[in-house]
């Protein structure tokens, strides 16, 4: 594309938890702000989660999905915020210039820094090989959620859910509450995928039970899903064939996994993490693309709405202050790596010289009074310590002021 004057000075890219606070905050640095949502409505995922538990962190009280997304909708409309929904971005390159399609027109548009909140999308049951038929009747979680919260219908009378993510867990107990019988929830791991307090609330509660280390063997039906084969599991996750039993049902959900949608981000040519699904972003979630941020569940995968949030306000600030012209970013930035019991770290890159920042990671394994330990080169320079954790519950940890040398290697671990 050619190179165009910079009509604003931050595009979002997203209408979600994260874009909407990075469009709030960037507009309320004194940037001008065009915010752009594919869907009719701001809000996202948000829109469809009826149920409470949002803002504990941001607000302290409990809101449900479309409660949180107007707090921050009106704080956008209030920063005077340019909004574009029923929009698509069709293609965007490492400049910062970006094509709109919006009914069926294509505009151009530039921008001196931009915001990438795009936010995921589900893992389907062809990606991970489901044996078996494919009937009506199976969903990902996240379109029933949707069929159910917003289109008003039931989808299913008696119920199966594989994979014990929050959405999973979540659609249990509304699917009940709404009359449907749910069966079980399967697990493949040995261990549940969720929030520990969604686990009690939408199963425990409602005498829902769930199988670890179990999944689905085979789907049976003609027209509609008629039963599952369920099976144990091995070490290896495979199907322990003498373990099958089957249930009759006529729905299948899945909740197994969520994807950060990142086709824009690979159209730039940015570098991507390999474990998280999402760019790979230094102290001030820049990526390696400059003047382009990432945050929310496009960078990685949040159990909390609240924390997608917070991320998004630190990448919209940053955003405004590049765009301003202001310095981001360490001229000799150190890689922080992953060590023992941690799955990923994020950011990917610190300054060698800081005033505190914030690590965000997960564990590869649930465990108990652990120690957290922050390495540079053999040297402890930061540890924490936790009664619990689990792979399901994001760790946030505050690193005090740091002085490193260039080129030291920096490694996160469980002790």
């Amino acid at each position: 594309m050619p190179s165009r004057p910079p009509e604003v000075d931050v595009a979002v890219i997203g209408g979600g938890p994260a874009g909407l606070a990075a469009a709030a905050a960037a507009a309320e640095e004194g940037a001008s702000v065009r915010l752009i949502e594919r869907s009719e409505d701001l809000g996202g995922i948000l829109n469809q989660c009826i149920h409470d538990g949002f803002g504990l962190h941001a607000f302290g009280e409990a809101l449900s999905g479309p409660e949180f997304a107007h707090r921050y909708i009106a704080r956008v409309l209030a920063a005077g915020v340019e909004v574009e929904t029923d929009t698509m971005v069709a293609q965007f390159d490492r400049s910062r210039e970006i094509v709109l399609t919006t009914r069926g027109t294509r505009q151009a548009m530039s921008a001196r820094a931009v915001v990438l909140a795009m936010g995921c999308r589900e893992r389907t049951p062809g990606m991970i090989l489901m044996p078996g038929q494919r009937p009506a009747g199976v969903y990902t979680a996240g379109v029933a959620q949707w069929l159910v919260n917003e289109a008003n219908l039931l989808v299913g009378r008696t119920a199966v859910i594989l994979g014990s993510g929050d959405v999973g867990l979540i659609m249990a107990r509304r699917l009940t509450w709404e009359g449907a019988r749910v069966l079980a929830v399967l697990e493949k791991l040995p261990y549940h995928s969720g929030l520990a307090r969604n686990v009690q609330q939408c199963l425990v509660d409602h005498g829902i039970p769930l199988y670890l280390s179990h999944t689905v063997s085979r789907i049976d039906g003609a027209d509609r899903v008629e039963r599952v084969a369920v099976a144990q599991v091995d070490e290896a996750g495979c199907p322990i064939p003498e373990s099958e039993f089957t249930l009759a049902c006529d729905t299948l959900l899945c909740s197994i996994g969520l994807i950060p949608e990142n086709e824009l981000s690979r159209q730039a040519g940015i570098a991507l993490d390999p474990i998280t699904g999402g760019a790979r972003v230094n102290e001030q979630l820049m990526t390696s693309a400059p003047g382009v941020f990432a945050c929310g569940n496009v960078l990685h995968i949040h159990d909390v709405a609240d924390w997608a949030a917070a991320e998004g306000e630190r990448a919209g600030r940053n955003a405004a202050r590049y765009a301003a012209g202001e310095p981001i970013g360490s001229e000799s930035p150190v890689a922080v790596r992953a060590g023992k019991g941690i799955r990923y770290v994020l950011p990917q890159l610190i300054p060698c010289s800081s005033d505190g920042l914030d690590l965000s990671l997960r564990v590869d394994r649930p465990a108990r009074g652990v120690r957290i330990a922050v390495r540079a080169d053999s040297r402890t320079v930061h540890d924490v310590s936790r009664t619990r954790v689990h792979p399901a519950e994001m760790v946030r940890i505050a690193l005090p002021r740091l002085t490193l040398s260039p080129g030291v290697s920096i490694e996160v671990s469980l002790q």
